[in-house]
């Protein structure tokens, strides 16, 4: 499928890329049965119940004392035993008759309710209730976190801590995660070079590579770094096809424009399939996407932040489906921009934002530095982007913008 752009009339949106895009792909196929730790920033590969409760059993919410709350009536209430989380009371509660217990304790046969020790009065074997419970109080009913044979996680969830911690309260050990996608990535352009070494008239350090390996790290994906590439169309072929061999997605920077030495996507059209080469985005609006062999390829531009822009909206969604990730929506806020923001209508653009608070705990957002795509540093200062739509012109400080944070660095 081969659709060039050269105009911006004739670039799709990137709504709409993103949509042919998670329509096309097929999620990879393997899973691998791992131990529950191992299982942290992992995808799971099927859906997940438990065949206990939790909690197991009625358990106090607080330190205290059981009893009957029929018993209102009695002026005092005999003790006649004592629960500890993990060492339960064996008698059966009679009328006048209470339990000393502990938070996390079973609750008795017989009681009804928890009164707090703060409620409570004691003198010897016997309590005086200032203010008595009624029935249910201060009680944690057994499965009222899970029920045995409810749906923990369903398939496709990328496992946080917290989902760690409620597999490990149904007390399963194991479980099957997808296999990790491999990615294979390579930078070109004949004037790259290495951090480390010197620099001639013209060239610079390939800083793009850096991004894409902390990007595609923060995905959990098995990382194939091929290096930087010379303008060389026999290289780059050599390149793809390495890739594609290995690998379950390609991606590269540089080398998808329209200039001479633009070798990426005519070697897609000759040897692969071309689904799209522009989007109306900025900055990234040259973008090459198909596939290479059995590999998906995503062309991304050579300036440093569109690198970074057109990763997030379009790589991050296309490789997260393919790795059989559930579908996880960007979140944005609405928010009032102190700064002015300079925009022409055509095409959405992503400008670099940071979010600041008002004496009164509302947000807003600061535009940061230049927004030019070349610009990296902007990135490094920002926390967000401000997505202006296409049809949006220039923005006045005080309007209402847009924005999309930045995902955390940690899986949490």
């Amino acid at each position: 499928m081969t659709q060039p752009a050269h105009g911006n009339g004739s670039d799709r949106s990137l709504g709409e890329a993103v949509h042919d895009l998670v329509t096309a792909i097929e999620p990879i196929s393997g899973y691998r049965r791992v131990a529950l730790r191992a299982a942290l920033g992992q995808i799971l590969a099927e859906p997940l119940r438990t065949a206990v409760s939790v909690p197991a059993h009625d358990n106090s919410a607080v330190d205290g004392y059981a009893l009957r709350h029929t018993d209102a009536d009695c002026d005092r209430l005999r003790l006649v035993g004592t629960a500890a989380a993990g060492h339960p009371c064996p008698d059966t509660l009679g009328t006048g008759e209470c339990v000393r217990i502990m938070t996390g304790a079973v609750v008795p046969a017989g009681a009804d309710a928890v009164v707090m020790q703060e409620r409570v009065s004691r003198d010897g074997d016997h309590i005086t209730i200032t203010e008595w419970p009624a029935a249910g109080n201060n009680i944690r009913r057994a499965g009222e976190d899970l029920r045995a044979g409810d749906c923990i996680l369903d398939a496709g969830r990328r496992l946080t801590a917290a989902d760690l911690g409620v597999i490990a309260s149904t007390g399963q050990a194991e479980l099957n995660v997808k296999r990790p996608l491999r990615v294979a990535f390579f930078s070109t352009g004949d004037e790259l070079r290495g951090v480390g070494e010197p620099l001639g008239p013209g060239e610079i350090h390939d800083s793009n590579r850096y991004s894409l390996y902390g990007m595609l790290s923060h995905l959990g994906v098995e990382v194939m770094d091929l290096g930087t590439l010379k303008d060389d169309p026999g290289a780059l072929e050599s390149a793809l096809r390495q890739a594609a061999h290995e690998a379950d997605a390609i991606v590269t920077s540089g080398g998808v424009s329209v200039g001479d030495t633009d070798h990426l996507p005519p070697l897609l059209e000759q040897h692969g399939e071309l689904r799209f080469r522009s989007i109306a985005m900025k900055p990234g609006r040259p973008v090459t996407v198909g596939r290479f062999g059995s590999a998906w390829y995503f062309g991304l531009p050579g300036n440093p932040v569109s690198v970074m822009t057109t990763f997030t909206q379009l790589v991050t969604p296309a490789l997260r489906r393919l790795a059989g990730e559930a579908p996880r929506p960007a979140r944005r806020l609405t928010v009032t921009t102190r700064s002015a923001l300079r925009k022409t209508p055509g095409r959405e653009d992503f400008q670099r934002g940071q979010l600041v608070a008002t004496s009164d705990g509302q947000l807003e957002v600061v535009g940061v530095g230049h927004q030019g795509s070349g610009v990296l540093r902007s990135m490094s200062e920002a926390d967000c982007f401000i997505v202006l739509p296409a049809e949006r012109a220039s923005v006045e400080p005080g309007e209402l913008v847009e924005v999309e944070p930045f995902a955390a660095p940690l899986i949490v």
